[in-house]
């Protein structure tokens, strides 16, 4: 049985910015998909005394393409992902996150500020945005700010977005020509499961040299989050077996991942280096 709380259900992005600002006091959360959300509260890792529902303000959706990035609301359900036929064009990686992403009544409800908002290490959708340098607009009503997903995690479960802020929008800069993006997940299932170990990589190449890379890594530390020391093995060097296996081994380095009943500490940090090595060395075969 769940705690009592209540409800506020706002027609409009004012109202719930309003909503979450006039907390007196209380524990006021937002909820959109609540797919993450409603299986905190029924364990009791959240009590909210009120909640803010989303699903009548309009302004959190939509997908805007400009000429340089590319724009989504962050009530954009996983399912609006996979059918945008642009987003298959410039961001196949997250599509291929939104193919394996839970089931289908979870894809259908599920959204991408809740993906990033729940803070989960195994978020599906957020490697992939990683790699394409997404940049998050966080709202409350007396100002509006923008943020780099790469700075919003500070810890396990922990963000930088403030009680009364709501995550508006996703956006990132269109990816220069001769670029891939790919995403893999393992899991114990194709479909409906959690993540054993996630990564992403966005590779740009020209002239025969590795102009841009990133590297993210899910289900392998408190946070998901780039293999920095990896990219910069890579950047700026024609690829060669040995410099990708040398960057595979410093992804692994990079991952704390923990013994759980999914997967041990130590096959994680093996998936991330083979992994790492499999998708660098097929986006640089297919660019170069």
């Amino acid at each position: 049985m769940y705690a009592p709380f209540e409800l506020d259900i706002p027609t409009n992005l004012d109202g719930a910015l309003a909503a979450l600002a006039n907390s007196g006091g209380e524990t006021v959360l937002p909820i959109a998909g609540g797919t993450n959300l409603i299986v905190d509260i029924r364990a009791k890792r959240e009590r909210p005394d009120r909640m803010v529902g989303l699903g009548e303000v309009d302004e959190l959706l939509g997908m805007e393409f400009g000429p340089e990035r590319i724009s989504i609301g962050g009530r954009t359900t996983v399912s609006d992902l996979l059918r945008s036929p642009e987003i298959a064009r410039e961001a196949p990686s997250l599509i291929e996150a939104a193919r394996l992403f839970g089931g289908l009544m979870v894809r259908n409800t599920g959204t991408v500020a809740g993906n990033i908002a729940s803070g989960s290490p195994a978020a599906d959708l957020v490697p992939p945005l990683l790699v394409l340098d997404a940049e998050l607009t966080l709202a409350s009503a007396s100002a509006t700010r923008t943020l780099a997903l790469d700075d919003y995690y500070l810890g396990y479960k922990q963000d930088a977005r403030r009680p009364d802020e709501l995550i508006t929008r996703i956006s990132w800069p269109r990816l220069p020509e001769n670029s891939a993006n790919t995403f893999y997940k393992l899991a114990r299932r194709k479909g409906d499961a959690i993540t054993v170990t996630g990564v992403a990589v966005a590779l740009s190449v020209a002239d025969g040299t590795c102009t841009r890379v990133r590297i993210a890594l899910a289900s392998v530390a408190p946070v998901v989050l780039r293999a920095k020391q990896a990219e910069a093995v890579l950047e700026g060097r024609a690829l060669t077996p040995a410099l990708i296996g040398e960057a595979a081994e410093a992804a692994a380095e990079t991952c704390s991942p923990i013994d759980d009943i999914r997967a041990s500490a130590g096959y994680r940090r093996h998936t991330v280096e083979a992994l790492t090595r499999r998708l660098v060395t097929q986006a640089w075969d297919r660019l170069a």
